[in-house]
């Protein structure tokens, strides 16, 4: 019998609807003889499943005709024309909060579901940039940028400081949060207090980072069935009228995105063992991508890591598809091994 997969989608912060598209494209990428995949849809404290009007799944969040069923919190379960359905395995892909700081991985474990990421610590901790940062320092092969917290309702450090000690340009971004909304590249000393005032209506916490410079890239990973992580090819993002790596150098169409990234062999492998190495020393499961700045002499580069995504974008066009087409790998095969692993296990 097919296994019911539950996509998991949506969330509470500014990335709900970005989470909904990466939703489709899993939903198009799984393998439909070996699974009946559901798209549940989460805000606030409720979830719901969308069935089709023909009473299938693969329904999208808006198909006309489709039937929204609530999810029963006491076990994940949805009734349906009279019949209650469990998941066997949830596949999340909420960017930001709840899915991707450990709080729905922690409710799934409570009520006995399997899922396609890391664990609640693990989750908790990347989705904290500084606290992530301040970890991994203690790891020589791993070079992070220096970097300030600054937390809502605590005492603020003094501007002039914060620029002597990391200069400018800056950035400042929302500790917890993604897709690049709340985030500002600061030049001058007049810029800092209002680009704290946007981040902090994304997160209760912000970091002001020291500017890396150089060829930014990223590097997906997952873990196989032999409990192995593998690599993807990397890609190499090149921005277009925009300062940085923001929301519409991501979504509309303002970035150049080469896979196979155009680096030196024996960078790229650098670049690979690295990802491998932090994957491992993490304990994560399923896909991650690190996001990294190489800086130097070309092919004997430094490698800095910027942030680690564990619930990448998943439609066509993100980069972790592009990786997979890059590949040997099928991204159907590649799914389907990550529910495995955790089915088996």
């Amino acid at each position: 019998m097919k296994k019911r997969i539950a996509i998991v989608a949506g969330g509470d912060s500014s990335e709900h609807d970005v989470s909904l598209r990466s939703a489709g494209g899993i939903l198009s990428f799984m393998d439909r003889e070996k699974y009946d995949c559901y798209l549940v849809e989460q805000q606030g404290r409720t979830m719901n499943v969308v069935v089709g009007a023909d009473g299938q799944p693969y329904a999208q969040h808006d198909d006309a005709g489709a039937t929204v069923c609530p999810i029963d919190g006491n076990d994940f379960s949805f009734t349906y024309d009279g019949t209650r359905y469990t998941f066997d395995f949830a596949y999340i892909t909420i960017h930001g909060t709840p899915g991707e700081n450990g709080i729905l991985q922690g409710y799934l474990d409570i009520v006995g579901v399997p899922y396609s990421t890391s664990g609640v610590l693990v989750e908790a901790l990347t989705f904290n940039k500084f606290a992530l940062n301040n970890f991994l320092r203690a790891f020589p092969e791993v070079h992070v940028s220096d970097s300030i917290l600054v937390r809502r309702g605590m005492p603020r450090p003094a501007d002039a400081d914060i620029i002597s000690r990391l200069g400018l340009p800056c950035f400042v971004k929302p500790n917890a949060g993604g897709s690049s909304f709340g985030v500002t590249k600061v030049k001058t000393a007049e810029q800092l207090a209002p680009a704290i005032d946007k981040a902090m209506q994304e997160s209760d916490e912000v970091m002001i980072e020291r500017l890396l410079t150089g060829t930014e890239i990223t590097c997906g990973c997952f873990r196989r069935l032999d409990g192995t992580p593998c690599t993807f090819p990397i890609t190499e993002v090149v921005v277009k009228d925009v300062e940085f790596f923001d929301y519409e150098a991501k979504y509309e169409g303002k970035s150049d995105e080469i896979t196979p990234a155009r680096i030196a062999p024996q960078t790229a492998e650098r670049v690979g063992a690295l990802t491998r190495s932090i994957y491992n020393l993490l304990g994560c499961y399923g896909i991650i991508r690190i996001d990294y700045i190489l800086s130097g002499e070309a092919g004997n580069e430094q490698i800095n890591l910027l942030e680690i995504n564990t619930t990448p974008g998943m439609t066509p066009a993100s980069f972790i598809p592009q990786q997979v087409r890059a590949s040997e790998f099928e991204i159907k095969d590649v799914l389907s091994e990550i529910i495995e692993g955790r089915l088996q296990n």
